[in-house]
C-alpha cells in the first residue's frame, strides 16, 4: 500500500471514529486531524507515479492533541491513547517534545489507529490520579479499560513499538514459515503458542494481557515453525532465542507468568540501565562484563568475549538461573557497588538485584576455567554476598548518592551547593532529635505505667534500681 492510499485510509479511520463518538468535543479535534492527514511534516514522498512528488507542509505539533481531565468523560470505547503526563517545570519534559512530537506524526502518518496526547498532570490532577502517575514524564497507553506504562528508553523508536505492540492483537498469529522467519529477524526473543485452542492458551492469553507492554506474543502451527525446532506433544509455548527453542514444562518450570519473566531476555545482551532493572526483576542473577571507556581494547575484547562464550557453551547449565551480558562503564550500577569498580575496569561483576548485593571474583579471571569456577562458587553460597539492602546499606547508598549528586554542584556553583548541604545538615539533626524526643517520651510513659499497678509500686522502682545497678556492673 502507498503513502496516498495510507493517508486515504487514515482519513476513513478517523470518519468511522467520528460518526461512532457523536461527541462535539472531539469532532473539532477530528476535523483538524483529517484536514492535516495529507502531511507528512515536511518530507517529499513518492506516489503510485514515482515522478509526482507530494510536498508537506504541516506542522509536527497538529498530531498531538492537548488533553486534559474532560478525557476522562468524553473519550469512546474503541480509542486507544497514547499520553505523556508532564509537569510544566520538568526539564526532561521539555527534552522529550520534539521527540514526542514525532511520534504523533510517525503514527498518524502511517495510518495508526493510535491517537497521541499530552497532559498537564500539574493542572489537570484527576487524570493524572486515573493513571496513578508518580513521576514525570510518564507515559501511558489507554486501550479499552487497562492503561499500560512505558519503562523503556524514550526514544521514538522505542515508544512507537511499545505504541504498535500494545493497540495491535495481544497474540498475533504467524500463518506461515515465512512470516515465523521474519518475526525471529525482527525480534530477540520470540514467545510463541503452538496448537490447538485449550487451558494452556487461555492461561498464555492472560499472560499477555498483563506482559504486552514489554513482551511480543505469537501463536503458529507446527509446521510454520523453523525445521530446528524439535517439539514435544502439543498444545506447547515455546520461546526461540540465540537460535535455539526452549519449551515450557509447567512441572520444572513453575507458573508460565514466572518462566515468561525469566525468558524475555537474549542470553547475552548490551545492558542499559533499562534493561538491568528489567533482568532484576527477572529473578535471575546477572553476569555482567564491565567494559572501560576504551571499548576497543584487547583487555575489554578478552572480558567479553570470555562472558559472552560461557553463556553460549553452558546455556543449557546456567540459562536457568544466570542472565549474561555487557556494560560500557559502571555508571548504572555504581548506586550499587558504591564506586568500588571506578579504577578497575575493565572487570567481571555478578549482581542480584532481588536483594541489591554483588559479588566480585576473588581472584583475576584470566580462563574460562577461572570464570565457571566463580559462577559456581556464587551459586552454591561459596562467595560472600557484598552490599544488600539493610538499614547501614542503604544508609551508605543514600550518602554516596548525594556525594556524587553534589561534587558537581560544588565545582560548579560552590555558593548554592553550601547552603543545599546546611539545608541537608540541619534537616537530618532536627530528624534526629525528633527521633530521641519520641523515644524519651516513650521512656517516660513505660515509666509511669510500671508505677501504676496495685501496691506495686515500690517493689517495681526496687526492681529498676536493681537492673540499673547490673547494667553498670
Amino acid at each position: 500500500m502507498n503513502r496516498r492510499e495510507l493517508l486515504a485510509e487514515a482519513r476513513h479511520d478517523d470518519e468511522v471514529k467520528d460518526k461512532q463518538a457523536g461527541r462535539a468535543e472531539f469532532e473539532a479535534k477530528s476535523e483538524s486531524r483529517r484536514r492535516t492527514a495529507n502531511a507528512t511534516n515536511g518530507q517529499l514522498v513518492h506516489t503510485s507515479d514515482s515522478n509526482a512528488l507530494l510536498l508537506s507542509v504541516a506542522p509536527l505539533w497538529a498530531f498531538v492533541d492537548e488533553l486534559d481531565d474532560s478525557l476522562l468523560e468524553n473519550r469512546g470505547l474503541d480509542d486507544v491513547w497514547l499520553i505523556k503526563f508532564y509537569a510544566p517545570w520538568c526539564r526532561i519534559c521539555k527534552q522529550l517534545d520534539p521527540t514526542w512530537h514525532r511520534i504523533g506524526s510517525e503514527l498518524k502518518s502511517a495510518g495508526s489507529p493510535v491517537n497521541v496526547g499530552k497532559c498537564d498532570a500539574a493542572a489537570n490532577a484527576g487524570l493524572a490520579r486515573e493513571f496513578k502517575v508518580r513521576a514525570y514524564p510518564a507515559i501511558f497507553m489507554w486501550k479499552e479499560d487497562r492503561k499500560y506504562l512505558h519503562v523503556g528508553p524514550r526514544t521514538a523508536d522505542a515508544i512507537i513499538e511499545f505504541a504498535d505492540r500494545v493497540s495491535g492483537p495481544l497474540i498475533r498469529p504467524l500463518s506461515s514459515a515465512k512470516l515465523f522467519r521474519h518475526a525471529l529477524s525482527r525480534h530477540h526473543v520470540v514467545f510463541a503458542y503452538i496448537g490447538a485452542s485449550s487451558p494452556l492458551k487461555g492461561e498464555y492469553a492472560s499472560v499477555a494481557q498483563e506482559m504486552i507492554a514489554t513482551t511480543s506474543f505469537f501463536s503458529a502451527g507446527r509446521d510454520d515453525l523453523p525445521e530446528a525446532a524439535a517439539l514435544g506433544a502439543l498444545p506447547a509455548v515455546a520461546v526461540f532465542k540465540d537460535g535455539a527453542c526452549l519449551s515450557y514444562d509447567e512441572a520444572k518450570d513453575g507458573p508460565l507468568k514466572a518462566w515468561i519473566q525469566r525468558e524475555r531476555f537474549a542470553n547475552f545482551a548490551r545492558v542499559d540501565d533499562y534493561l538491568l532493572y528489567a533482568m532484576g526483576d527477572s529473578g535471575k542473577l546477572i553476569l555482567l562484563a564491565l567494559l572501560d571507556d576504551v571499548g576497543s581494547s584487547q583487555e575489554n575484547l578478552s572480558y567479553k568475549n570470555l562472558v559472552w562464550k560461557v553463556s553460549q557453551d553452558y546455556k543449557d547449565v546456567y540459562s536457568r538461573n544466570v542472565h549474561f551480558g555487557f556494560m560500557e562503564g559502571d555508571r548504572y550500577i555504581n548506586g550499587l557497588v558504591m564506586g568500588e569498580l571506578r579504577l578497575r575496569l575493565p572487570a567481571v561483576v555478578m549482581l542480584n538485584l532481588s536483594s541489591d548485593s554483588y559479588f566480585l571474583p576473588p581472584a583475576p579471571l584470566e580462563t574460562e576455567r577461572h570464570l565457571l569456577d566463580f559462577v559456581d562458587q556464587v551459586l552454591d553460597g561459596s562467595i560472600q554476598a557484598r552490599g544488600g539492602n539493610g538499614p547501614t546499606q542503604r544508609a551508605r547508598r543514600l550518602l554516596y548518592d548525594a556525594k556524587v549528586w553534589l561534587s558537581p554542584l560544588w565545582r560548579e556553583a560552590p555558593l548554592p551547593a553550601c547552603l543545599l548541604s546546611a539545608f541537608a545538615a540541619a534537616l537530618l539533626g532536627w530528624l534526629s532529635s525528633l527521633c530521641r524526643k519520641v523515644g524519651s517520651d516513650g521512656d517516660r510513659r513505660r515509666d509511669d505505667g510500671d508505677g501504676d499497678g496495685d501496691g506495686g509500686g515500690d517493689g517495681d522502682v526496687l526492681s529498676r534500681r536493681r537492673t540499673a545497678d547490673k547494667k553498670s556492673d
